[in-house]
């Protein structure tokens, strides 16, 4: 498997070869800085374009806020947030471009002596050559981007967001079914990608199989990717690898999906007690995340992607606020009651 990291490697190794993790346990790795070349991977939605191929593409970027270089450009260099990427709007470029080069210079000279990360101009404004002369020289990266301002920072802030976010790899397969996502786990062999491929065939989709990249946004939410290296296929046994989008269309698949429910996937265990009656909420903790998990035992003739369709609509039940449970439960008192005071 692969992480993010330019060694492609994943836990346990990375903490060891790769040094732009900050942290790594038996869950977690966290990256605590993305090169600037990473935003060229993305160029497309960030709509950006290099203008100084000779740049220092292997600065670091830390800070998920970016920094209007309004005040810095007037001379006022205090608490200067260079580490954040300098964004130049519509009014940082009219100001860059109405000085005149003798008088511009000075600050200039002031503002690239900082180690600036890089440095975007929106709404396709191409900057001074004086500034440009200065970039290249210092080998700051300069960006175009077609975006207008407010646009490029969200975009750029959500790219930085997910980059920089929390995220685990796990064994497991994970699907849209009835618009809830749901991460299938169990030991191998247990029916994990057989179940999958049921559930697409009813007309939901496939996020990933065997390994789900998982990403913790807002420390709150959590969203499953689809692995680069295995991307949409499904390994069934006597069938062999089957491509999920080649074979029932772009439809049956998706990129991500946020992560509602856990369902663990266990062999039929005659002298294991399962929940029968559904009253008590179980969660799991992923990534600082509790999310609901419930277990279904497996054994021949119980039809499992029914079960799980029943489980995602009865979520979405419970997220409104119906428990067919706990109404069954107090009806059944209430008659008790009822039977014992007559």
């Amino acid at each position: 498997m692969s992480c993010v990291c330019e060694r492609r490697v994943w836990p346990p190794e990375c903490h060891v070869s790769c040094p732009g993790w900050r942290y790594h346990d038996q869950e977690a790795c966290y990256l605590k800085s993305v090169k600037v070349r990473e935003l060229l991977k993305d160029a497309d939605r960030l709509r950006l374009k290099l203008i100084n191929e000779d740049a220092d593409l292997d600065r670091e970027l830390r800070e998920i806020d970016v920094n209007r270089p309004g005040l810095a450009l007037n001379g006022f260099f205090e608490h200067f947030a260079h580490d954040r990427v300098q964004v130049f709007g519509q009014g940082e470029h009219a100001f860059v471009s109405s000085i005149l080069p003798e008088k511009l210079q000075e600050p200039l000279e002031r503002y690239f002596n900082y180690p600036i990360t890089g440095i975007v101009f929106t709404h396709s404004n191409f900057p001074p050559d004086l500034f440009l002369e200065y970039a290249r020289r210092n080998r700051t990266p300069v960006f175009i981007s077609e975006h207008r301002t407010s646009k490029f920072i969200n975009v750029f802030t959500d790219f930085l967001d997910a980059a920089l976010a929390p995220q685990t790899l796990l064994h497991g397969t994970l699907v849209e079914v009835s618009g809830v996502g749901i991460l299938i786990q169990g030991k191998s062999g247990v029916g994990k990608s057989e179940t999958a491929l049921e559930l697409v065939q009813r007309g939901h989709s496939l996020v990933a199989d065997d390994a789900v990249r998982i990403i913790c946004r807002d420390g709150s939410r959590l969203y499953g990717y689809v692995s680069q290296t295995i991307e949409h296929h499904l390994e069934i046994r006597g069938l062999g690898i089957i491509s999920i989008s080649d074979l029932f269309g772009a439809g049956a698949v998706r990129m991500n999906k946020r992560i509602d429910l856990i369902i663990h996937l266990e062999d039929w265990d005659d002298k294991k007690e399962y929940d029968r009656l559904g009253l008590e909420d179980h969660t799991e903790e992923i990534l600082g995340v509790e999310i609901a998990v419930m277990t279904i035992p497996v054994r021949p003739g119980r039809n499992v992607p029914v079960l799980i369709e029943t489980a995602a609509k009865n979520f979405n039940l419970k997220s409104r606020g119906h428990n067919a449970a706990r109404k069954f439960q107090e009806r059944l008192s209430r008659m008790i009651r009822e039977a014992a005071e007559s």
